[in-house]
């Protein structure tokens, strides 16, 4: 399987549905129905890790926020 180049999670997530309904509408072989789990396996992954990584990052903005909230009730 080729290496994917990266792709924004839009892309990915797009990519995803594609194989979705490929799988389902069971007009794939064998192995091209193996490559294509593979390669949503690996869309799935990059998925959650963008999503982690979002969650993160709003979990540091919320702290952030919460802090100068902090700050300005002291003053």
């Amino acid at each position: 399987m080729a290496k994917q180049k990266t792709k924004t999670f839009e892309e990915a997530l797009e990519r995803l549905e594609e194989i979705s309904e490929k799988l389902e509408s069971e007009e794939v072989g064998l192995n091209e129905s193996i490559q294509l789990y593979e390669e949503g396996i690996l869309l799935s992954e990059y998925c959650y890790g963008e999503l982690k990584k979002a969650e993160q990052k709003i979990t540091k903005l919320k702290l952030k926020f919460e802090d100068s909230t902090i700050d300005e009730s002291e003053e």
